[in-house]
């Protein structure tokens, strides 16, 4: 993680608290880090469904943010749109793929200029129409993905601003704007 942007992990806090609310509006009670699903290396989904989701198992989720134009993802952010979060994806079902037999599990992958995996776009429609179901407002999947999108490219702004460091260099320049990529 870059030391630089410390607003990345606010970032995913915020983006893991939409979903949970979410799941709340749709009267889903949910757990936030459940204990008792660690993977290997120590760390845990994002949160989990205390009641069955889908083919009587709880659901588990773990939220990502990738971004498009580091260097690791450029070559498959130029072939497509969404491919990135599609990788992350990947990696975040093979990371929890031991969760399988208990629980589904759903990534939620989102690239900072905007597209969702294909997985989190069913599953954030779903989660939209329960959200529908409950409350009679016919217009809770768009409202759900405008929140996450806002939430994006309001953390995109605090991010790209973090990037700019002055320092004084007197020999030089009183002042130099540094720049460094870091979302």
């Amino acid at each position: 993680m870059c030391k630089h942007a410390p607003s990345r992990v606010l970032r995913h806090h915020a983006l893991n608290e939409c979903v949970s609310r979410a799941f709340i509006a749709a009267a889903i009670p949910v757990k936030n880090k459940p204990s008792g699903l660690a993977h290997k290396d120590g760390k845990r989904p994002d949160g989990c469904t205390l009641i069955p989701w889908r083919g009587g198992k709880p659901l588990a989720w773990d939220v990502t943010v990738c971004t498009t134009v580091a260097d690791s993802y450029l070559t498959a952010a130029s072939h497509a749109a969404g491919a990135v979060a599609e990788q992350a994806a990947d990696r975040k079902c093979q990371k929890y793929a031991d969760l399988s037999a208990a629980y589904e599990f759903q990534p939620v992958a989102v690239e900072t200029h905007g597209p969702f995996s294909a997985s989190t776009v069913s599953f954030l429609v779903d989660l939209g129409r329960k959200i529908s179901e409950r409350t009679g407002e016919p217009l809770e999947v768009q409202f759900l993905f405008q929140r996450i999108s806002v939430l994006i490219q309001r953390f995109n702004s605090v991010l790209f601003h973090e990037t700019f460091l002055v320092e004084g260099d007197a020999d030089t320049y009183p002042f130099r704007l540094v720049f460094t990529i870091c979302f």
